[in-house]
């Protein structure tokens, strides 16, 4: 039976991350249900008192003030450690909701996941929300998890063509509702700049990648195409490096560019993010594996034109030659190339004239309509 909230509209769950967790899994949750209120339906967030274990998660999970305005019926029920709890969550939510989002980020998640859907029977329409399938880097358990998971749901939301394959993959044999929306804009709120300012048109010879460093993200490749790419340019790698810094430190004395590259290991809060795009002639995401990144839109949304790979939705958003440069995945002389290329005379300047701000509209109404189809 389908109920309905008090506007007419649909009563539904988000469980994922919310603040004080960190990050877009928490933003994405976060704007979510801000637009399904806004919708008009009745939308409370499940959240985690206790999302992970330390030792699978080695960052900081937590941050003390919000990078976007919190959604005020949120609960923080959930801990990883607390099985009974699990259960006891999908009962209330058997007679308080007509749709369950699980929002899926890590195969962490699946055991509390399948003790919340233990608990709420299958009187409650379920969906999983696949930020990604299956993690870039995999454990042995994580494709059985998974695909317990997505047996047990009535339908799967992911993120990119390829993802809604992995999925399709994982259910075999099975008549499944798999859909693809692209991942909407959730960007993290920074100050405005200040009135009738503009960005400075000068070339600073200084590139910037942001986020949480993890081999799949590729670094190691952009310092081998530093070293290779023209001799004066100098890199920033700023976020949480996963197992330290000390690797990549040691490839760069290696290539003979530490006095170039600055390895700045930390979680960047919103804050912060504006002060290291204004230093910088590009953000690089040198990836060699993706789903979908916010980070071309958080560039474009600070004047910044991107060098990419191409590789998940990253070609989606790069107009290559117009507002960034794109690349082959994994592939140091390509990435080199393109580096000299960004540096040819006039080049960055006329791409940077050619960054727009992403518009979230179209998106998010698109996002809406298949996740509630």
């Amino acid at each position: 039976m389908t109920h309905s909230g008090p506007g007419g509209g649909r009563r539904v769950v988000l469980v994922g991350p919310a603040h004080p967790y960190k990050g877009g899994g928490a933003r994405h949750t976060t704007e979510l249900a801000h637009r399904l209120a806004a919708a008009g339906h009745d939308v409370v967030i499940e959240s985690w008192r206790a999302q992970y274990p330390a030792f699978l998660y080695p960052g900081r999970q937590t941050i003390d003030t919000p990078e976007g305005a919190p959604y005020p019926r949120t609960r923080r029920r959930l801990a990883w450690y607390r099985p009974d709890g699990w259960w006891r969550t999908g009962r209330e939510l058997r007679r308080a909701a007509d749709l369950l989002v699980l929002t899926v980020l890590s195969p962490v998640q699946v055991p509390p996941y399948l003790g919340l859907l233990a608990g709420a029977g299958r009187g409650v329409r379920t969906v999983a929300l696949c930020h990604n399938v299956l993690p870039h880097e995999r454990r042995a358990a994580d494709v059985a998890l998974v695909r317990r998971l997505l047996r047990r749901v009535d339908a799967v939301l992911t993120h990119a063509p390829g993802q809604a394959d992995l999925a399709r993959g994982l259910l075999a044999g099975r008549d499944a509702d798999v859909r693809t929306a692209e991942l909407p804009p959730h960007l993290p709120r920074t100050p405005a700049p200040a009135a009738g300012a503009a960005p400075e048109q000068r070339v600073r010879r200084h590139l910037l990648f942001f986020g949480l460093v993890r081999p799949y993200k590729g670094v190691d490749v952009l310092l081998r195409a530093l070293a290779a790419g023209p001799p004066d340019v100098t890199l920033t790698v700023a976020g949480e490096f996963w197992g330290g810094p000390e690797a990549l430190r040691g490839l760069a004395e290696k290539l003979g560019i530490a006095d170039r590259v600055e390895l700045r290991d930390g979680y960047v809060p919103a804050a912060g993010i504006a002060d290291l795009m204004a230093d910088a002639d590009a953000l690089v995401l040198p990836y060699r594996s993706a789903t979908a990144s916010q980070n071309v839109w958080l560039a474009h949304e600070h004047g910044l034109p991107v060098i990419a790979t191409r590789t998940g939705t990253l070609p989606d958003h790069v107009r290559d030659g117009v507002d960034g440069l794109l690349c082959a995945p994994d592939d140091v002389a390509d990435l080199a190339r393109a580096l000299a290329a960004f540096y040819a005379p006039g080049a960055a300047l006329r791409l940077r004239a050619g960054v727009r701000p992403v518009d979230p509209e179209p998106y998010w109404r698109g996002y809406l309509a298949e996740l509630l189809r």
